[in-house]
């Protein structure tokens, strides 16, 4: 659905993205991640048809970004991270107002802006004034704005920047329910936990390098080459870390209490035999359980250089 091709961006003697390739698959969440500065918001303008890349191309469903940016621009919804309203506009205005720039006819528009309305959960506020709405609420009405004209990939810049956790996670959902509906969905973020269980593809950026990319689970493989697997006793026992030690699928082990992290080398049937051989080691086991790579220590090892 979207794909960028040696994507370079100069802006005097600044490099701000150099020689970015990616693909986004359609119907996906991806999350572009990177802190601040890393090219971003650079990497997004570009593809909103705002910023002519210093050499490189990118397609959006096949069409060309910078030859075809007319077409683009009906394929895409574009949400910046500094959303501008208008004083004095109602909810309803607003969506209006937008409405008749994307071109969508008079007699569609209330049909429309209905629709948005009730997908965002923004009905009670059609009649609101635009500049007394809460954070989260005009985060809501940007991206009501971004889907009135119904577009195949979404460009979304920092969706979440300065709300609070609730309004967060109400952001989280409706993402979800977009990419339900077929959207494709391409979002930035430098809070890693936003994205940790959203995305099914990330890309890691740093100092306009994009240093990994691909789905979130082999990514994660690639950092995590043995399963790491959390035991939790009802008790604390003597010369336990001594008996972890001595299985040879277990590789490593740090032991705090009664609990004890090891890293595990053996396939997951394996597994039943080394919960077997606990138990009849005596050890009051109240549960075992794998745990999966976060994203932020995806993150760290990439930028620090420690995965291929």
């Amino acid at each position: 659905m979207i794909r960028i091709e040696g994507f370079t961006k100069r802006f005097g003697e600044l490099e701000a993205v150099r020689d970015l390739s990616l693909h986004v698959p359609e119907g996906v969440i991806f999350g572009l991640i990177g802190p601040n500065g890393a090219g971003k918001t650079t990497t997004f303008r570009f593809l909103a048809t705002l910023l002519k890349p210093t050499s490189g191309r990118a397609f959006i469903n096949g069409v060309d970004v910078v030859k075809n940016y007319a077409q683009v621009r009906r394929l895409i919804g574009y949400m910046p991270d500094e959303i501008g309203v208008y004083e004095g506009m109602r909810v309803s205005e607003y969506l209006d107002f937008f409405a008749a720039a994307y071109g969508i006819p008079l007699r569609k528009r209330p049909g429309l802006i209905k629709d948005v309305l009730d997908l965002l959960d923004l009905t009670v506020k059609r009649d609101d004034f635009v500049e007394g709405l809460s954070r989260g609420m005009r985060q809501r009405l940007a991206l009501a704005k971004t889907l009135l004209h119904d577009p195949k990939a979404l460009i979304l810049d920092e969706p979440a920047s300065g709300l609070d956790p609730r309004a967060r996670l109400e952001i989280k959902e409706l993402l979800k329910e977009l990419r339900r509906m077929g959207k494709t969905i391409i979002i930035s973020s430098h809070i890693l936990t936003e994205l940790a269980d959203l995305c099914d593809h990330i890309g890691i950026l740093e100092r306009g390098r994009l240093l990994a990319a691909g789905p979130m689970d082999e990514i994660r493989k690639t950092i995590r080459q043995h399963r790491v697997i959390e035991i939790t006793l009802a008790s604390a026992q003597e010369g336990w870390a001594d008996f972890l030690g001595a299985e040879p699928n277990v590789l490593s082990w740090e032991v705090s209490g009664t609990v004890a992290r090891v890293d595990y080398a053996g396939a997951e049937e394996s597994l039943v035999d080394f919960h077997r051989a606990l138990i009849e080691r005596g050890l009051p086991v109240l549960w075992m359980r794998e745990i999966e790579t976060d994203l932020e220590e995806v993150f760290l090892r990439v930028t620090k250089g420690e995965v291929a």
